[in-house]
């Protein structure tokens, strides 16, 4: 799997937004100050670290990756080709192009972070009006990131599903938990009394709902979080880059250092939650992601010592990234 964060740009200042924090990238530079690309560089450059990685999955995010829409209407059609799944996660500040529905293997996920109430003070001037304006006649999925203040009023988690479920343009609806840094002191910040309503809670919706994708086995995935970025499988199975298309993105999509005892990302909770199920008779999942895993250590072995992901390198801290951001070398999986 990739992640690449195409753009520095955005015309939002949500409040919590991992991207543009001190700590995202390490190395004391921020997504703000990192150089940014565009027209054929970005194009050519995009398909560049898809051809080299070979990802089965390419998640194209910014800032406001809709920001490059133009370039996005170029790459989009040759990722579809290569037989590339791609998702474009955007706040829905832009129109999303009416072609792009055409293209095979294409997702398009807009993220709406709870009701008006807190949606449009947090992600303002996406707000719901605008977002429904830009979305008509296209097909979606919606991404949401559960916070504190949305879980206090009995019946809100309802009102927000049966909102966007009632929506002929919606395909499904993805939940997320507020995911904070090591020692990050916030409102948005979930107890595990607030985990544990919600594990009880999105079950019973999703079978009342059924485009709500949230499953028993993502339950207990919020509840019981990979313990580190080394026990992710979404960590250890996924390349990101930044805006440069150089510097990396460790240890995981939220760069930093993300208090995985409080993940919340729905890709990694997914992920995780299919560890245990059993292939044939004793042989899980896991084992496989295991055996993987075993195959790129051993393949980067073979390589120079500075293409190893630094997750797999115990000695790799995030103060040492501050000379790799010159040199960044491109790591094949």
């Amino acid at each position: 799997m990739l992640s690449i964060e195409i753009t520095r740009e955005c015309p939002l200042s949500c409040p919590g937004c991992y991207a543009y924090g001190d700590a995202h990238l390490g190395g004391g530079i921020t997504l703000s100050e990192l150089s940014d690309q565009r027209g054929d560089e970005l194009v050519q450059g995009i398909l560049g670290i898809v051809r080299r990685h070979k990802p089965l999955h390419v998640s194209l995010v910014g800032g406001e990756p809709m920001v490059r829409h133009r370039e996005l209407s170029r790459i989009l059609p040759v990722l579809s080709e290569m037989g590339v799944f791609t998702l474009v996660v955007t706040s829905g500040i832009i129109p999303i192009p009416m072609e792009w529905m055409k293209f095979p293997r294409l997702r398009v996920a807009v993220s709406v972070d709870g009701l008006p109430e807190h949606h449009d003070i947090r992600r303002k001037p996406a707000t719901y009006e605008r977002i429904l304006e830009n979305v008509e006649g296209r097909e979606f999925n919606v991404h949401w990131v559960i916070t504190r203040p949305m879980i206090e009023r009995d019946g809100y988690l309802e009102d927000y599903v049966k909102f966007w479920s009632a929506r002929s343009e919606v395909n499904r609806i993805w939940v997320s938990v507020f995911t904070p840094q090591m020692g990050e002191q916030s409102p948005e910040v979930l107890t595990a009394a607030d985990r544990a309503a919600l594990a009880r809670q999105l079950p019973a919706l999703a079978k009342r709902y059924p485009k709500l994708l949230f499953t028993q086995g993502l339950a207990q995935a919020v509840l019981h979080p990979p313990e580190s970025p080394r026990d992710c499988v979404f960590a250890k199975m996924s390349a990101n880059y930044s805006a440069d298309l150089e510097t990396r993105v460790e240890p995981c999509v939220f760069g930093g250092t993300p208090d995985c005892s409080q993940c919340g990302c729905a890709i990694s909770s997914g992920l995780h939650s299919v560890r245990a199920i059993k292939v044939a008779g004793p042989v899980k999942i896991d084992h496989f992601i295991t055996a993987s895993v075993n195959i790129g250590r051993m393949m980067s072995r073979l390589r120079s010592r500075a293409a190893r992901p630094p997750r797999w390198n115990p000695a790799n801290r995030p103060n040492d990234r501050k000379a790799a951001l010159t040199g960044a070398a491109h790591v094949d999986f």
